[in-house]
């Protein structure tokens, strides 16, 4: 199993940015795949998550309204939408492969790092 999340940078506050998790070795449709964040200085944090099927999405509460995550299973990736960038959105993404759905990782990628600052 492999994760490999892309799209981070350096942004200004306001600005839109898309992050990218691309997936091999295992069925991509079969797993709820969410994304869990680090902040400087702060514990893991889950974001958001979404269903195999694409059917049912999940965020945790202040992100809603401003991150989109959708998927596509014929190229195996999902993909997290960020607009209206916060300085309080620097953080190290992680996509990660939940194997219950209840938030049991099996497999995590390496990260991307975004960092809003103006």
């Amino acid at each position: 199993v492999q994760l490999v999340e892309s799209g981070g940078g350096l942004v200004q506050p306001g600005g839109s940015l898309r992050l990218s998790c691309a997936a091999s070795g295992f069925t991509f449709s079969s797993y709820y795949m969410s994304w869990v964040r680090q902040a400087p200085g702060k514990g893991l944090e889950w974001v958001s998550d979404m269903a195999g099927d694409g059917g049912r999405t999940n965020y945790v509460d202040f992100v809603k309204g401003r991150f989109t995550i959708s998927r596509d299973n014929d190229k195996s990736t999902r993909y997290m939408q960020i607009d209206s960038r916060r300085t309080e959105d620097t953080a190290l993404c992680y996509c990660a492969r939940d194997v219950t759905g209840w938030g049991e990782y099996a497999d995590w990628g390496q990260g991307t790092q975004v960092t809003v600052s103006s």
